[in-house]
């Protein structure tokens, strides 16, 4: 059982009481300090800011300098410019002139994000940020209102997938326009789904483009393709090269020969999303339309369903079900028709919300029945 006592301090002519929970160190709410010192430190500094310049802080979100020219991020170039791909006529352009055609004009690092224009072929996924509590070492301000981040730890949030760094008070009015690094985004597999795409610049996650590229070019016809599983250690292999190397990732028959492997790890790619292809949001409505018994009224509600979806995630299963119909083309030869890919997909794309494992056990037909229609209906869906 934890430990408790009330702290006294006093700054001026304000008295502040904390309950200090003692576990091995001190903390109060969010920050957690290693010492009595630290704590101490850190509550004069707060209560110097908020005693001084009170009147301020209440305005810093009222009428921030988004409003005017857009937040930014300080000192360093938007991550998506930082790996967008340079367009043709560019490239053209500047052999020719043997300098960029278009020399961009200087700005201050404090206005750079908000007036860069993004390149017209990048896909606009909104994404929220993904803030966390974060203790900063020197000077910081913040990339919303451009005012100073005071204290001694924990001072604001920083964004785990593009690094934007905010006060936390601040971080309840920064848009969802999230723009993931690659130097923060570490991983393929397990990686928030509209976070990827953001971070590669792709419509859809390139473990979906390659692995369907690879079965469509040498597997099409391979008798009980994606019900019949490939060995488990080549599949995390492919799954170990995908985190490794990404686009790069060499899954040719050169170095996997078994068809079985390369949809071993579509599948697996699917199944270690956080947020499933079809989400958690979506997954009532998508189950609503499979229990429907008119054809016409059923349509209409699976296509409400897909409005729910966010559009990387539509985008991305518009494509596999694309994919999945011309394998049902083959069924003579592969055995695997829409409701056997049903039975495949289902749990794999779709994750019930409910803890209750007797309900969630119930809705798995229905999930064979959602990914059946989606094949089947592909054409009139998307």
């Amino acid at each position: 059982m934890n430990k408790s006592k009330v702290f006294l301090l006093g700054f001026g002519s304000q008295t502040r009481n904390f309950r200090l929970y003692y576990d091995g160190k001190h903390f109060v709410g969010e920050k957690r300090f290693e010492s009595i010192h630290d704590l101490v430190t850190d509550g004069l500094i707060t209560l110097y800011i908020e005693t001084k310049a009170a009147e301020y802080i209440a305005k810093m979100t009222i009428n921030p300098i988004y409003e005017h020219i857009g937040y930014t991020t300080l000192n360093r170039e938007p991550a998506y410019q930082k790996h967008m791909p340079v367009p043709k006529e560019t490239l053209d352009e500047k052999d020719s002139t043997g300098q960029d055609g278009v020399s961009e004009k200087r700005l201050t690092s404090l206005v750079r994000r908000a007036t860069l224009k993004e390149n017209e072929q990048i896909p606009k996924y909104e994404k929220v940020h993904n803030f966390k509590v974060h203790t900063f070492r020197g000077p910081h301000w913040c990339e919303y209102c451009a005012n100073f981040m005071w204290g001694l730890i924990a001072q604001g949030v920083r964004c785990a997938d593009c690094g934007l760094n905010v006060h936390k008070q601040c971080s309840k009015m920064v848009p969802n326009d999230c723009k993931p690094d690659l130097k923060h985004v570490k991983k393929v597999y397990s990686c928030d789904l509209t976070t990827l795409v953001k971070a590669h610049i792709t419509k859809r996650p390139m473990v979906v483009d390659m692995c369907i590229r690879e079965i469509e070019s040498r597997g099409l016809n391979s008798e009980g393709l994606y019900r019949v599983s490939g060995f488990s250690d080549l599949i995390e292999d492919v799954k170990m090269a995908f985190d490794r190397d990404g686009e790069k990732a060499d899954i040719s028959v050169n170095m996997y020969e078994d068809i079985n492997i390369i949809t071993g790890a579509l599948k697996l790619y699917f199944r270690d999303l956080p947020i499933p292809l079809i989400t958690y949001d979506a997954y009532p409505k998508f189950i609503e339309s499979a229990k429907i018994m008119d054809p016409d009224e059923q349509l209409e509600t699976l296509h409400e369903a897909l409005k729910l979806l966010p559009p990387a995630h539509c985008e991305t299963l518009r494509y596999l079900m694309a994919h999945l119909k011309r394998v049902t083309l083959h069924e003579k030869e592969n055995l695997m028709n829409a409701e056997n890919l049903g039975i495949v997909f289902g749990p794999t794309l779709m994750r019930s919300p409910e803890l209750d494992a007797m309900a969630a056990l119930n809705d798995i037909r229905y999930q064979r029945l959602v990914v059946e229609l989606l094949i089947k209906n592909e054409d009139i869906l998307f």
